[in-house]
């Protein structure tokens, strides 16, 4: 009797406790935020990934009366500012900016300090930057039909510019040439500028970067666009057909921009974060200031965003396996 007693009361002290402990989760929930906001920007100030933080950031303060920090952790393609948010504690209170390394990253790198696909939960799909081909103005590629000929008249001749080994526009065109069945050579820099600086000046001849960076080439006349990697024309360059339209079906290449937080943070907290940005998305200096850099403004539900990496994952996998990338 005296065992049923003692079984009875600390079956009924776990219960009491268990209540216990989820009524202070959703309380804990209900009250987010409390205190000051860090959102992680894994690159260097300036640039569309600084500006998104930013921007997102002032807003969240406005709409919370809360602080919202902007910290920039640039480094090891960006695995440093990763690491730091995977590492940090589990309550909403540290956000990664996250960008399209994100999904290449585990098969670029032997090892990384932390697990992609189970340390973070995805919040939000903020938008995303078209990558496009691009050729110096005086080129005598004048479109994807050119170019194609050219590779396949002179394999590994033709120097394409990228910003490093595994850097969105190397992938870019590392999926080009599988998909195309061509090979040109990487010339690697230190970043978009100079690449695009060199584009310009005719040293290489070839490359794919994002819309906000080749934007103001474009506009001083400097290098030309033959074509856009989005599934339909954009309006930001709306006479330039897409890969696809130009003869290379099934081809497209977005740089996008997101926020993720460390896994185990409360679905309540996750939800709450992914309704305040989608708002932040839909209001109109928002979208000028996306349109400004180049970058259509996206959205939708966490679940979403998760599904959406995941097959970014499936795809440069396969390119990174089939163009043996490793990093620089």
């Amino acid at each position: 009797m005296r065992t049923k007693t003692v079984a009875y009361f600390l079956s009924l002290a776990v219960g009491m406790l268990g209540l216990t402990s989820g009524q202070l989760f959703a309380q804990g929930s209900a009250a987010y935020p409390e205190k000051p906001i860090t959102i992680i920007v894994p690159y260097p100030p300036g640039g569309f990934n600084d500006t998104l933080g930013r921007i997102v950031g002032k807003k969240l303060s406005d709409a919370w009366g809360v602080n919202v920090i902007i910290e920039n952790k640039p480094g090891a393609g960006t695995t440093i500012g990763t690491n730091f948010v995977a590492r940090s504690a589990p309550d909403g209170y540290t956000i990664l900016v996250a960008q399209f390394p994100f999904a290449a990253n585990p098969f670029i790198y032997k090892s990384l300090p932390y697990d992609s696909s189970k340390a973070f939960a995805p919040v939000v799909l903020a938008g995303r930057a078209p990558m496009v081909l691009v050729v110096n103005e005086n080129s005598k590629i004048k479109s994807l039909a050119d170019l194609l000929a050219a590779a396949k008249k002179s394999p590994s001749k033709i120097d394409y510019g990228s910003s490093g080994s595994g850097s969105s526009e190397h992938l870019a065109m590392a999926l080009f040439e599988n998909m195309a069945n061509v090979s040109l050579n990487q010339i690697p820099y230190k970043g978009s500028t100079p690449l695009l600086t060199d584009l310009a000046g005719g040293q290489v001849e070839v490359a794919f970067d994002v819309f906000p960076m080749v934007r103001p080439f474009i506009q001083s006349g400097k290098i030309r666009p033959i074509a856009i990697a989005t599934d339909v024309r954009s309006p930001l360059l709306p006479q330039v057909p897409t890969v696809a339209e130009a003869g290379l079906k099934g081809y497209e290449v977005s740089s996008w921009h997101g926020f993720m937080v460390p896994s185990g943070t409360p679905p309540a907290i996750i939800d709450k974060l992914n309704k305040q940005i989608n708002s932040i998305l839909t209001q109109e200096d928002i979208k000028k200031t996306f349109n400004e850099q180049g970058v259509v403004p996206d959205g939708g539900t966490a679940n979403q965003f998760d599904a959406f990496i995941r097959k970014q994952m499936e795809i440069w996998k396969k390119v990174v396996v089939q163009a043996g990338i490793i990093p620089e």
